[in-house]
């Protein structure tokens, strides 16, 4: 059989994906099989493949290819999020770059250019995870937007809004004067950032006296309401009662008393601003304060800013800080870091605002979610991230789910008049207008007179519906397929969304299957670089995977992401372990190769060497399937890969191939031919969910396959009891052929050139492998002696000697020469390390590690000094 003699990764994967897509390997339908059912982590319409969804999604491929291989109907359904500010900050970015704004467009053409930019560039993301393998069911790819996915999401809006869990409110919310929106408290990224304490005299109306505040944002003292004390703060007890004037705008304010006031922090006194700050506000209820928004949508100042007005607000805190200490109200400035909030999507710094915006009450919602997680219901894997899962939960707060956007799920409220609860709720226009005329008796209402609110959804609102609502069982809850695909088996996501999306789909599965979404949660780590940096592109650390693939085929990168990524501990990435991935798969490939090219006897017996090793073998990998079974059971897919890694690498390759091998130019036995290969396709079935393609390239070139025989639909191996013992015979005969091999090796004693081995058996090790040693040795005779044997080369596996008689192969007098100065240069060594060691000082100060190194060196050399003993004693 011709075999190509380099593994081509460019032209098999592309064929075979071809395939996989031709045979519809990947669909899934409802049947009498056990479903096993995964759904992607939507990933944006916009996006392309960076390092974070490679790894994600090779974890999710080999969970569903196993499954495949498993007997289940698997199911991993892939889509797109429509990401809202995402995907809008693009669009206005693309048509300002055109000389198009935004305010000058009504909804509708915005949205025609959304949908454009949507149609051109969503899906790419798509179709650079087939380029890494993913065998998802591209028939069942869904779009958030979809007119199924956005007439469940508008569904369950309705009914929360009817139970009483959806309402308006006026509140303090988070706003991103650049994506000009509010954020969810989830959405705002806490920073530590270098700034300043400014410390300002504040006037006290009708006297000389002056009140010293000390606040981070001096831009806002134009929105000060009040001066709050704290009441058992005995150094302003004067001030109590007395009112204080503003720099620059001169208003006079109260100064009132909380204890909300920290003593410490400051000066004592705080400047209260209740438009600006959420604990302001609450200070600004409580004592019924004005309330002055000094900001526009951008964040420049308004009116209320007086001459700033039109200024960025940064702008203004340069400039107002110049002013106040010309005018001498800054007292002083001091050095000061504190936690800045932002934006996750835009990276602007969130301005805090109140505004009418829609809220969901997620107290109640949340019990059942904690209760899944913290029960049996849900696992998180690791479990490290529970407590934080728990204490996020437990302290939930009503979800902003409003967004002042145009791309995404418009909110189905209606207008009908000019009272703040002159709306309805519904999931068209014809049934609002029917409920506006119930509710307002009128029944002359039309659709003309009914205005839906601009807002739009916030995106997560949509994705926490994602396992139910891609199989339709929102619009319909009693279909077949969320019956049957439903809940979903594993989630594989980011610890960094873990409250964005995990925690509110279980909430949401809760509150609409009355049970969990899945059942297990694998939360990946982040990928790093070498020096533990976050990959990110403007940092230039991180690299194209598309180009990985290009340089070292997908099951190379695969191979290189795993071998390197825990569950939820972070990944540190470096490319070499790509290279090693490839070397991988090139190793296999000339295994194959290797075997495909012994001619094959059905005129001979089985070699006795054969019989063992074959034996030998399939215990090996029993013993290995079962390990790896265990890391698959607790999601530690790095150690799954790596137990089939070495069971391949070592064993298999390095070790069963050469006990089996038939001599130079020799004939293979069919029956040892037929086992390799039956060993080789079990291999191939263990592999194939981490290296897809070359697997199903040697499977399909062992014999010919129908379709129905692909290695992808192949079955997984059963496990079966199997023989201890002979695979801790084989551990320790493997250490005696290691130390034949290091003396040919040392010596120079060539494999042709059959040796003698003659073996002081004093741990009375059974000699079921002599005939393997025999043959990988070369030994022409392998005897058993009572007494060491004068004249030969030496070595000790645990309490067993081994003596290779040397006769001339060798100059006995200079390796006697040779050995003996080893063994000077041993004790010296062994001398200076026990000198160290009985240094109570160093013993006492050193670190532990540093002890535990020294001692080990000890070890080591009196192991040594021991074997050259033993060796000169043999030679002379």
């Amino acid at each position: 059989m011709a075999i190509a003699s380099q593994y081509s990764a460019n032209k098999v994967e592309d064929k075979w994906y071809k395939y996989w897509m031709d045979h519809k390997y990947f669909h899934s339908e409802v049947d009498e099989r056990e479903p096993y059912t995964i759904v992607i982590p939507p990933p944006n319409v916009t996006g392309v493949l960076h390092m974070g969804h490679m790894l994600n999604n090779t974890i999710q491929d080999v969970l569903v290819r196993r499954a495949r291989l498993k007997g289940f109907n698997a199911c991993w359904v892939p889509g797109t999020d429509h990401a809202s500010i995402a995907t809008e900050a693009k669009v206005v970015a693309k048509l300002k770059s055109e000389g198009i704004s935004k305010n000058d467009l009504s909804r509708e053409e915005f949205l025609e250019h959304a949908w454009e930019w949507t149609h051109k560039h969503g899906g790419i993301i798509l179709d650079q995870l087939k380029k890494l393998g993913a065998s998802c069911d591209w028939d069942r790819t869904k779009f958030t937007m979809d007119d199924n996915m956005s007439a469940s999401v508008i569904k369950v809006f309705v009914d929360l809004y009817e139970k009483g869990l959806v309402y308006r409110g006026f509140r303090m919310v988070n706003w991103d004067p650049e994506a000009k929106t509010t954020l969810s408290d989830e959405e705002v990224i806490y920073q530590e950032k270098q700034g300043h304490l400014y410390y300002l005299n504040y006037k006290i109306e009708g006297s000389d006296e002056v009140v010293t505040i000390a606040t981070t944002r001096p831009e806002t003292i134009l929105g000060d309401t009040a001066i709050c004390i704290n009441p058992k703060d005995e150094r302003f007890t004067h001030l109590k009662g007395k009112k204080a004037i503003v720099p620059i705008c001169g208003r006079v304010i109260p100064i009132i008393e909380d204890e909300y006031v920290d003593l410490e922090f400051g000066t004592g006194c705080l400047k209260v601003t209740p438009a600006h700050d959420e604990n302001d506000k609450v200070l600004g209820d409580k004592h019924n304060l004005e309330i002055i928004d000094i900001f526009n949508d951008d964040a420049t100042l308004n009116d209320f800013g007086m001459h700033y007005a039109g200024k960025d607000r940064f702008e203004v805190r340069t400039e107002i800080v110049a002013e106040l200490k010309e005018s001498g109200v800054l007292v002083k400035t001091e050095e000061h870091t504190n936690k800045v909030g932002t934006s996750e999507r835009t990276g602007a710094v969130i301005e805090p605002k109140l505004s009418d915006q829609w809220f969901l009450k997620m107290k109640d919602l949340a019990q059942p979610a904690i209760d899944a997680v913290v029960g049996d219901d849900i696992n998180l894997v690791p479990e490290k991230f529970l407590s934080t899962y728990r204490h996020w939960m437990e302290n939930v707060r009503d979800w902003n789910i409003s967004r002042q956007l145009w791309w995404g799920h418009q909110i189905p409220a209606y207008y009908y008049g000019d009272g703040t609860n002159d709306f309805v709720v519904a999931e068209s226009l014809e049934d609002a207008v029917k409920k506006a005329q119930d509710k307002t008796g009128n029944s002359a209402l039309t659709s003309e007179d009914l205005t839906q609110d601009k807002d739009a959804l916030d995106t997560w609102f949509s994705s926490w519906l994602w396992p139910m609502s891609v199989f339709n069982g929102v619009l319909e809850p009693e279909n077949e397929e969320i019956n049957y695909y439903y809940p979903t088996n594993d989630l594989v996501t980011a610890p960094e969304i873990l409250f964005f999306w995990v925690a509110r789909m279980i909430i949401a599965g809760y509150e609409y299957r009355g049970e969990r979404p899945f059942k297990n949660v694998y939360l990946t780590g982040i990928v790093r670089d070498k020096q533990r940096r976050k990959m990110s592109k403007s940092l230039g650390n991180s690299p194209d995977p598309l180009g990985l693939i290009d340089q070292y085929g997908a099951d190379g990168v695969r191979v290189g992401m795993l071998l390197s990524s825990p569950a939820g501990n972070d990944l540190m990435f470096d490319e070499d372990l790509c290279k090693q991935g490839s070397a991988f798969a090139n190793k296999i490939w000339n295994a194959f190769r290797l075997v495909m090219g012994w001619e094959v006897s059905a005129e001979i017996e089985q070699p006795e060497t054969s019989k063992i090793a074959i034996d030998w073998y399939k215990a090996k990998f029993q013993k290995s399937l079962a390990e790896i079974e265990d890391h698959y059971s607790k999601y530690r897919i790095s150690d799954a890969l790596m137990g089939t890694y070495k069971l391949i690498w070592d064993d298999y390759c390095s070790w069963f191939l050469e006990m089996v091998k038939p001599g130079y130019e020799q004939p293979i036995d069919k029956k040892t031919f037929d086992a390799v290969i039956t060993i080789l396709e079990d291999n191939l079935r263990i592999l194939h969910p981490f290296m897809p393609f070359v697997t199903e390239e040697i499977w399909q070139t062992i014999s010919e396959r129908t379709p129905q025989e692909a290695l992808i639909v192949a079955k997984w191996p059963e496990q079966v009891s199997y023989d201890e013992k002979i695979i801790s015979e084989f551990a320790f005969a493997s250490e005696v052929i290691s130390g034949i091999r290091k003396i040919r090796t040392d010596k120079n004693i060539a494999f042709k050139n059959t040796i003698d081995l003659k073996i002081q058996n004093n741990d009375k090790v059974s000699d079921s492998f002599d005939k393997v040693i025999a043959k990988m040795g070369n030994i022409e005779n392998l005897e058993y002696v009572n007494e060491q044997v004068e004249g030969a080369l030496s070595f000790r596996v645990k309490s067993n000697d081994y003596f290779i008689p040397v006769g001339g192969a060798i100059d006995i007098e200079a390796e006697i020469v040779k050995l003996e100065e080893e063994l000077k240069y041993t004790e010296g060594f062994l001398n200076s390390v026990n000198k160290k060691l009985s240094n109570e000082r160093f013993v006492n100060n050193a670190p532990d590690k540093v002890v535990a190194v020294e001692k080990a060196k000890k070890a080591d050399a009196e192991a040594k000094i021991e074997a050259l003993k033993a060796s000169l004693s043999s030679l002379k």
